[in-house]
């Protein structure tokens, strides 16, 4: 079976491997930061996009590397639009970064799919 580069839906467990961060740590942010709204399937089961995963790796770096305390990440998260927002609060050094390890983190995913 061929597999597109990007898929279109992610599942809990693989965007706990691709983000290092366990299931409940991104349960426990659904229920935080209403920018993180993952839709579910008809199991039930959460279907991450690519655009909830950006939100997870801004909330990541807001918490972990900025030190923001969640309440500061959601008002932090709430302020003005993603470019402003981005250009206020990460810098091109940490938004390079960020995609690096997203590129990365795809590209050791398309090894596991392969396997």
């Amino acid at each position: 079976m061929l597999e597109s580069k990007t898929k279109l839906y992610y599942s809990i467990k693989e965007v706990s491997e691709l983000t290092t961060l366990k299931p409940y740590v991104l349960r426990y942010w659904e229920s935080e930061f209403p920018s993180l709204k993952p839709s579910k399937n008809k199991a039930g089961n959460r279907t991450y996009r690519e655009n909830d995963i950006n939100v997870i790796l801004q909330i990541k770096a807001l918490l972990y590397n900025k030190k923001f305390t969640i309440k500061g990440a959601i008002e932090e998260m709430k302020g003005g639009s993603k470019s402003q927002h981005l250009g206020a609060s990460i810098s091109d050094g940490d938004i390079s970064v960020l995609k690096e390890i997203r590129n990365e983190l795809k590209n050791i995913l398309n090894e596991l799919n392969r396997h």
